[in-house]
């Protein structure tokens, strides 16, 4: 990385001239940077974090998910109520132009068993490293200009200011376009603060509320107070595998027997101590936050899904005998562990002694919810800078020559590819926009 000093960017009452400022080092700001460069442009690129890509390095820490190989009108449809929005994105860089981006950066990648698509190594650092070598020394335009540790503080007339970490000054920087490319307010610690919203909205932009979004959720219990003590001691931790989990289509109101569900799906999740958290948690999260905005919310488990309504009946019906119901449960039905603790917890005695009822949980099992986890523990965000106030190039309407990209616009996305796919996108997007109108 190429670190500039505070004198690198003025302090005095002059600042320092640019053609292009990108504020924010993710893979929008990044990629938006990449195509200016390339195209000849001086790009600035300033974050407030020590080293750019940092969410993106977590992102990757598991094995780094670049996007996903489905067809793209099923593609498209991930983004929900912004699917025109990002689709305008996709149309310049798409699944297989991010596989290609990336294949030209020396990374080949593979299509998992589930569809999603990752580097051959599984990681994010050696893309990165690869990325960043290209930006400082590419083979046709010019390099990449980067300004660390320099946090945003808004505009001073029509210059950014920004505070360098450990100086009581400021840099002012004067730019003919500026990307902000800040993130939303997801893991903070990594740079995504969400700070930059008093800023834009002292500049009349608006933005929708910030939200989170592939977050986990507080539970209610079957009392309305959480888990039970005894629960969360022997639980928090543990996975529950191979269930369905359903978002009933009048989950609101209560459960909708005779419509379809908004949302199914068979997988696996973790109980924590306040609640449920995971892969197929996240993928049903906005519909349950946004339940819950309206009031209540609730999920729906299938804990026997490789068996019908009938059959779990005439198990549960079978004599027992001198059995108790736990070890007559993992018998004739091999329910026990975290399953069995959590049909425990939230059904009732009553429910638990009459077989057609407990055959009813046992597919059917009820798990009200109290609030989704904080912004700050969610994987991505929801809300952000509002599309009508900007062109469709991405430009704020209320503010010529300021641009935005990546995750703190108005926008959400399953996890699986999709976010990251579209942050690229947006930010090859915005660089195209700021490269037409320069």
């Amino acid at each position: 990385m190429t670190y500039f000093p505070e004198s690198a960017v003025s302090s005095s009452g002059s600042a320092l001239e640019v053609d292009v400022a990108i504020v924010g080092g993710g893979p929008a700001g990044l990629m938006a940077a990449q195509v200016l460069s390339q195209a000849g442009v001086s790009v600035h690129l300033f974050d407030a974090m020590p080293s750019v890509g940092r969410k993106f390095l977590l992102a990757g820490k598991g094995g780094l998910n670049l996007t996903h190989a489905e067809p793209m009108p099923q593609f498209r449809s991930r983004y929900g109520a912004h699917q025109a929005q990002v689709g305008r994105w996709l149309d310049q860089m798409d699944a297989q132009s991010v596989r290609a981006w990336a294949k030209g950066l020396g990374v080949e990648t593979f299509v998992g068993s589930s569809g999603r698509v990752f580097p051959l190594e599984m990681k994010a650092a050696p893309l990165l490293r690869a990325w960043l070598h290209r930006l400082r020394h590419p083979a046709f335009g010019v390099p990449v200009q980067f300004h660390m540790r320099h946090r945003w503080q808004g505009w001073d007339g029509e210059s950014l200011v920004f505070q360098p970490t450990g100086s009581s000054g400021v840099s002012r920087v004067h730019a003919r376009a500026t990307l902000l490319a800040l993130g939303g307010a997801s893991w903070p610690r990594l740079g995504s603060d969400g700070a930059w919203v008093p800023l834009l909205a002292d500049q009349g932009v608006v933005v929708e509320p910030l939200q989170p979004a592939n977050c986990g959720f507080d539970v209610l219990g079957r009392e309305g107070l959480g888990w039970t003590d005894h629960f969360r001691s022997r639980y928090a931790g543990h996975p529950l595998k191979s269930v369905v989990l359903r978002v009933d289509a009048t989950s609101v109101q209560g459960h909708g027997a005779h419509s379809p569900p908004r949302f199914e799906r068979q997988g696996e999740f973790v109980i924590t101590d306040t609640g449920v958290e995971g892969s197929l948690i996240y993928a049903a999260s906005a519909l349950l936050r946004d339940d819950l905005a309206q009031g209540a919310a609730r999920l729906t488990l299938d804990l026997l899904p490789d068996k019908c309504l009938d059959q779990v009946h005439a198990e549960v019906r079978w004599p027992r005998g001198s059995r108790s119901l736990s070890s007559h449960l993992k018998s004739r039905l091999g329910i026990d562990g975290v399953k069995m603790g959590l049909l425990f917890e939230l059904c009732s005695p009553a429910c638990l002694a009459q077989p057609e009822a407990l055959a009813r949980s046992l597919k059917s099992l009820s798990v009200p919810l109290k609030s989704p986890r904080p912004v700050a523990e969610a994987i991505s965000t929801a809300g952000g800078v509002a599309w009508p106030g900007m062109t469709s190039g991405g430009m704020l309407t209320g503010r010529p020559g300021v641009y935005c990209a990546g995750e703190m616009l108005d926008w959400e996305a399953p996890t699986g590819g999709y976010l990251l796919t579209a942050c690229l996108a947006s930010g090859w997007s915005a660089g195209q926009a700021i490269l037409t109108n320069l």
